[in-house]
C-alpha cells in the first residue's frame, strides 16, 4: 500500500454553499502531510470527509484503500484523532478521561502515564479538565489521540493555544511517531510550523488548493 490516503476531486457542499472544489492529494505511507489555511478554509471539513462523517458533493476519498464513506469499526481503531470536536469529560481528571479511552483499547495506565510525562502533564494529571488551560487542554487531546498507537494520525492544530517551548516538544514527538512509522495529516494556520514538519503541504485558499509539494519547493518559489 503506497498511499494511506487518497483524495479525488472532492467537492463539499454545506446547503447551497460549495466550501470545498475539486481537491486532489494524497498522502504517501510514513509521511507527514499538512494542510494549510486561514481560520473557516476548509481544513477541519477535510478531515470529517476523510473519516466518513461528512459526505463529499462530488468526488472520493480513500483511507488504508478503503472508500471513507464505508469504513468499519476495524478501520477506524487504527486512526488517531486529535481535534476539540470529539468531547471530554470537564467534571473527570485529564486521567480520568484518557483512563476512559485507554480501557477501550485495552491499554495499560502506565501507557497514559508515559504519555502524559512526554507532553509534561504528569503532574497536573489530578486536574479536572474544566479547570484547566487551552494549552493543557490541548495536550490531553493529543495524548488521547495517541493512546491506541495509531497507523494513521489527525492532529487538527496540534500547538494551538501553546507556549513555544511546549509547542517544540509536541513537534519533536510528532517527528518521532513518524520515525516508528506513523502516517500524519494535520492541519494549521502556520506556516512556520508546516515547515519545520511537514514532508509535503497543500494550502487551502477559498476551499481550493492554491499550491501543493514540498515546504521548501513552495517557499522557493515566492522567494
Amino acid at each position: 500500500m503506497k498511499n494511506i490516503i487518497d483524495v479525488i476531486d472532492i467537492s463539499v457542499k454545506y446547503g447551497s454553499q460549495l466550501v470545498l472544489t475539486d481537491l486532489n492529494f494524497h498522502v504517501s505511507r510514513g509521511e507527514i502531510f499538512g494542510f494549510i489555511g486561514p481560520s473557516g478554509s476548509g481544513k477541519t471539513t477535510i478531515i470529517n470527509t476523510l473519516l466518513g462523517i461528512i459526505k463529499p458533493y462530488k468526488g472520493s476519498s480513500k483511507i488504508f484503500e478503503k472508500d471513507s464513506q464505508t469504513l468499519k469499526s476495524s478501520d477506524l481503531t487504527q486512526l488517531g484523532i486529535m481535534s476539540d470536536a470529539i468531547g471530554y469529560y470537564e467534571r473527570l481528571s485529564i486521567f480520568e478521561n484518557l483512563q476512559i479511552y485507554a480501557h477501550i483499547f485495552g491499554i495499560s495506565e502506565k501507557k497514559v502515564d508515559d504519555l502524559l510525562s512526554k507532553v509534561g502533564l504528569i503532574k497536573q494529571k489530578n486536574m479536572k479538565t474544566g479547570n484547566i488551560s487551552v494549552g493543557m487542554l490541548q495536550r490531553m487531546l493529543f495524548v488521547r489521540a495517541l493512546i491506541n498507537s495509531p497507523k494513521l494520525l489527525f492532529l487538527d492544530e496540534p500547538t494551538s493555544g501553546l507556549d513555544p517551548t511546549i509547542a517544540r516538544n509536541i513537534r519533536n514527538e510528532i517527528k518521532n511517531l513518524q520515525k516508528k512509522g506513523t502516517t500524519i495529516f494535520l492541519t494549521s494556520h502556520n506556516m512556520h510550523e508546516v515547515t519545520l514538519l511537514c514532508d509535503k503541504i497543500a494550502l487551502l485558499n477559498n476551499g481550493q488548493i492554491i499550491e501543493q509539494g514540498s515546504p521548501k519547493d513552495i517557499i522557493n518559489k515566492y522567494i
